[in-house]
């Protein structure tokens, strides 16, 4: 078995065929993780320093992960396997697992024990996967490159000098590098479709509450979503489906109405005047894929006249998000649960604890929402970008109902940076362009790779996103696998 291109369709046959066995392949990815991903300790924050490794996981489970294989090889020897049984899978290290520590990598939980399965890992569960361990990521989700994790950030598999992408860089990490055949990840702002498209991965986004968030630790309530890192098209449409669903424990879940098959090809339609902001030769990748789906019989429309209020929304995003996530922080006060640190007075251990558990990108967001939603500024901040979300998720909508299936734009401005390179964070923030008006919207879009750029020597991956209405993830799963055939 080759594991840098195997993909969970043949890994299923050849399971079912018994070629080999669950536990001979859960032992071939524990393998490829202790080879790849290092064993020295944690770096300080926000630093790659000298880890060798790529440092894609924060623990691996060894252990518990052969006993579930084995578990798996005795239902596929029953008959009962179902699409995902025997299959090795990584966890973003922001979803709980019961008895397993969830520390959304940051010292605040470092020591959290999980006391309850979120959603998606019941699911899983009930598929018979094999969970190897929990992914690396930036702090709470904040940030694009994983030089955010309390624990020293992951490395590109394709350019060790460069970053994975975030905030599921550990996820994009783990499946790019050979040492998970997929991940989960959670995406607020594009964190599953930017390390997947800067590792060269397939990164779904689904339509907000189209995956139950019970059991996600939350940053942006109204627009975090979990969703998977997978090699290929196919792939993700089969960890969707088994993790896809109403949940009467998530009250924005849904359930997505089935869609009949168009026979017809989607009409495509190009945000051309919002793309030109990508580099020129990630531009060029985009173009030849445009091409070649022209050339394949799609309709493309180029350009598409979308509103100017899709170059708004990174302003908008950067005060809802914030605001959204220094309320969902405010319960890390060193009294429920995690760090505490002591002090003489309650407040002063309010203090400490935040002041010593955060890291400096949390405490910045914490007070940009403070800020955004204090008296006084609440009218000036937060209700104008809530309006203004209301209008971005108006634009796509009109878009849509004037004759477009989906719409396309990279999904990066640049294939993978170097650490340290975006230090500003405005810079940082910028790099999101692409992603976060689909998060606004709450609608699906996928990332899908479409070649490399050269940057020093070295071919870097960039991506292809894919944007449908909402419920639309079948018409994103068919243009897709097309996009991968060109």
């Amino acid at each position: 078995m080759n594991l840098e291109t195997l993909t969970i369709v043949e890994a299923r046959m050849a399971l079912d065929a018994k070629e080999y066995s669950a536990l001979e392949l859960t032992n071939a990815y524990l393998e490829a993780i202790r080879a790849k991903d290092g064993d020295l300790p944690a770096l300080p924050a926000g630093r790659h320093g000298g880890r060798q490794g790529i440092h894609a996981y924060l623990e691996v489970w060894e252990e518990v992960a052969r006993a579930e294989a084995k578990r798996a090889d005795e239902r596929i020897a029953r008959g009962e396997s179902a699409p995902l049984t025997g299959i090795p899978v990584a966890v973003k290290d922001n979803m709980l697992i019961e008895g397993r520590i969830a520390s959304a990598a940051s010292k605040i939980l470092e020591n959290y024990v999980a006391s309850y399965d979120a959603t998606v890992i019941t699911k899983l569960k009930q598929q018979g996967v094999v969970f190897l361990g929990r992914t690396n990521m930036d702090e709470f989700a904040m940030g694009s490159s994983t030089e955010n994790s309390a624990f020293g950030a992951t490395k590109n598999p394709h350019d060790t000098s460069r970053v994975p992408g975030g905030s599921s860089g550990g996820s994009a990490a783990a499946v790019s590098g050979g040492m998970a055949l997929a991940a989960l990840g959670s995406d607020t702002g594009g964190s599953i479709r930017q390390p997947a498209a800067l590792c060269g991965s397939v990164g779904l986004k689904p339509t907000y509450g189209a995956v139950s968030r019970y059991g996600l630790i939350a940053m942006g309530s109204s627009l975090d979503q979990i969703g998977p890192i997978t090699r290929s098209v196919s792939d993700s449409r089969i960890v969707f489906d088994a993790i896809r669903g109403r949940d009467p424990k998530d009250s924005t879940s849904i359930e997505l109405a089935e869609h009949s098959k168009n026979k017809k090809l989607p009409v495509i339609g190009v945000l051309r005047r919002f793309s030109e902001h990508a580099e020129k030769d990630v531009l060029a990748r985009f173009n030849e894929t445009l091409k070649k789906l022209r050339a394949s019989g799609y309709e493309v429309r180029d350009p598409v006249e979308a509103s100017t209020l899709l170059d708004d929304s990174l302003a908008a995003y950067y005060i809802v998000m914030p605001a959204e996530a220094s309320t969902n922080l405010a319960r890390y006060d060193g009294i429920r649960c995690g760090l505490s640190v002591p002090a003489e007075t309650i407040g002063d251990v309010y203090a400490k604890t935040r002041g010593e558990g955060f890291g400096p990108e949390v405490r910045r967001r914490i007070l940009i929402g403070t800020f955004v939603l204090s008296a006084g500024y609440a009218d000036a901040y937060y209700r104008r970008a809530t309006a203004m979300r209301e209008k971005i998720r108006e634009d796509f909508v009109h878009t849509f109902a004037n004759g477009v299936d989906v719409l396309v734009t990279p999904t990066t401005p640049s294939p993978a940076f170097t650490f340290g390179e975006k230090a500003d964070s405005l810079a940082m923030y910028a790099a999101d362009i692409f992603t976060v008006p689909v998060n606004l919207a709450g609608i699906p879009a996928l990332s899908v790779p479409v070649g490399t750029v050269d940057r020093e020597g070295k071919n870097l991956p960039v991506g292809f996103q894919i944007i449908a209405p909402h419920g639309g993830e079948e018409t994103l799963f068919a243009v897709g696998a097309d996009v991968e055939k060109v």
